[in-house]
Formats: structure tokens, sequence, C-alpha cells
């Protein structure tokens, strides 16, 4: 297992974490199963806006004694009174449904509150008004709650609610479809979508991916908007090469689901190659380099991808971007200007012209 920090509130997040929309179907004993396989290798992070309620005795069985080596996201909306998932933003709804999560899950604290599925203008006016937003922040305050996270499938809901709440963890829908304008969680476009990756950066907000398979359609040739399947292990490369990505939270079923899952840091990195989205790409995406390294290698040893990466982030304000880039052995100006990179680019980024402006940017 891979492991990255959030800056925000110094927990080290494992880079693939698991979803809970489905385990329920298997059942105590496979989902018991299932969720200490997934801790055994490695996995720490779990997100509990759950399919239905049967999920949150699994996770209290499997994980009550290792509770302090996990981080749960839990979901101040997210309702099962009537057993499967609802939403709701009545603060007595929100105040019983988070009591019975706790209570399942076997905690007295929870590690991330969520402010839930705000997709609207208007759903961030409700929870406000409805107090569910001062409930959470006053769970902060005495400590049941340690740190506040958003969910949204919106960038324009997103950058307003980042303006007006301490988030230190955002749950974003990314992956190739939802960047590329294909799918019902489609909001914004690539650069709208780009600026929300780039604000989390700069300001040391993580993202916990969901959605990273688009609800499995990326995985069937016959689903895929592109018409092309992907792998799971490339759709999980991509979503973690994004700026401020910590997570990716995958679905699963069983216990050889999880495994499915683990063998990723088991596979060679041309199996983690998904430059082929570059085929998919819309007009608005080409010419962008969006980090998939399928420039590599260099002749002259750069580190293309990480170089567009922090002079993109530097670009949007991220002066510890800045500082990175500077520490690297090779910097642009040490291009050598022989192609090699744009010939292999599937987004048509002219890197070599590219490395130039990003010298004379950087001075370096």
């Amino acid at each position: 297992m891979e492991y990255r920090t959030n800056r925000r509130t110094g927990d080290s997040i494992s880079v693939i974490g698991l979803g809970s929309a489905y385990l329920y179907e298997a059942g105590m004993e496979e989902g018991v199963e299932a969720l200490r396989t997934a801790y055994e290798g490695g996995i720490r992070y779990f997100d509990l806006a759950a399919g239905d309620g049967r999920a949150f005795p699994l996770w209290g069985e499997a994980l009550r004694d290792v509770r302090a080596d996990v981080r749960y996201q839990i979901h101040f909306g997210a309702d099962y009174s009537k057993g499967t998932y609802g939403w709701s933003l009545k603060i007595d709804d929100v105040k019983r449904s988070v009591a019975w999560q706790m209570e399942q899950l076997r905690t007295d604290y929870i590690d991330y509150g969520f402010i839930h599925c705000q997709d609207e203008p208007g759903d961030w006016e409700t929870y406000r008004r409805n107090g569910v937003l001062d409930h959470l922040l006053r769970l902060k305050e005495d400590g049941t709650v340690r740190h506040i996270g958003l969910s949204s499938h919106t960038p324009a809901v997103i950058q307003r609610i980042l303006d007006e709440a301490p988030v230190d963890m955002l749950m974003f829908s990314v992956n190739p479809a939802y960047d590329y304008g294909h799918g019902e969680f489609a909001n914004g476009g690539v650069e709208e979508r780009e600026a929300v990756y780039r604000r989390c950066e700069k300001d040391g907000i993580g993202i916990s991916v969901m959605k990273p398979f688009s609800g499995g359609q990326l995985l069937f040739a016959d689903q895929s908007p592109f018409g092309a399947a992907l792998t799971p292990y490339q759709c999980i490369r991509y979503v973690l090469d994004k700026p401020g990505v910590l997570t990716a939270l995958c679905g699963v079923r069983d216990t050889e689901d999880v495994r499915r899952l683990l063998a990723y840091f088991e596979q060679p990195e041309e199996a983690l190659d998904y430059s082929v989205i570059g085929t998919f790409a819309p007009a608005e995406a080409g010419g962008r380099c969006v980090y998939c390294n399928h420039c590599k290698p260099c002749p002259a040893g750069l580190d293309i991808g990480l170089i567009n990466k922090y002079y993109d982030l530097a670009r949007a304000g991220d002066a510890m971007a800045a500082d990175h880039y500077r520490k690297l052995e090779k910097t642009a100006s040490d291009c050598v200007g022989c192609s090699h990179c744009d010939r292999r680019c599937p987004f048509g980024a002219r890197q070599s012209e590219r490395m130039r402006e990003i010298s004379a940017y950087f001075g370096a």
C-alpha cells in the first residue's frame, strides 16, 4: 500500500480506499472477511455513504479492534431511517442518523464529518438554514468530529463552499468520463474541473475520489461512453495522477473484489498506462498535459509530467509547487528539444515548446 498525507489534518491516507455502496449484499461473514482483507492489505480509509443501513454493522464488527488505525467519512445528510440510503437535511433527521451510524460502527468519534451531497446552490442554503452546518461545527468543537469534509459533484458549488466553510477533505466524482463531459455526474467543463483539482492541491485540501470507474461503466466496452473498456488499474492511476487527490474510493462486493484492488500494486507500469483516453478527449482538452507520463522515458531524464504539474499548480498560486519544482534534479531548462515527448503525447501537447515556456516562467 502507498499512503499520502492530508496537509490540512496530518492524516496518512491509503491511496486506495473503500466505498460502502454494495458490500452489505455479501452478508455479515463475507463482508467482515472482505473488510479484514482490506485492512490487512493496508487500506485505511473508508467512506460510509452506504447504499443500505446493513453496511454499518459490517464495519463495526470487522474494524472495531483497529478503530484507531482507520479513518471514516460519515455524511451529515445521509439518512437510513427506512433501511436503504436516503437524503435528508432536516436537523432532527441528521442528528438521529449520525448517532445511529456511530452506534453501528461502534465508535465514539468521526474522523471526517461530511457536508453531504451539495450539488445545487440551494442545497447549501438549506444546509445552513436548517442548522445542519452549525451542528456539524459544534461536534467538531467538542471533538466528536475531528475534521470537516464536503461531498459534491458540481465544481461551481464546490468553489463556493470552499470559500465559506473550513473544509479539510473533498469527496469529488473523478474519472475520464466525467472529466470529458460524459455521464450523469459530468458536471463542469474541463477547465472548471481542473480548477477544483488545482485549488485543493494549493490549499492542502485532500480529495477522496468517488465513482473512479463511473459506476463500473468504464470497465465494459458496451457500457463505456467511449466504446472501449478501461481496466480498474488504469482508472485508479488516472485519478491518483490528479492534483489534490489522496485516495480512490472503490466499491467492492466481496473479498475477491478487495484482492483484485490490492493487485494494483503488483501491476507493471504498462498495465497502468491510461494514455488511450487521449483518443477520447474532446477538442477543449487537446494540447493539455494530463500528467499521464506516456512520454516517458525522456532521453534527457526529465520527469515531464511532474514538471507540468508543478507549473500548472504554481500558476494557480501554489507557492509550495514552485518550491518543489526548483528542487527537481532536472528542470525544464534541461530539455534538449529532441521532440520525443511531442511525438508520444496522446493529447497533442507540444511538450518541447512547453518546456521552454516553463523554463522562462521559473527562470530555470
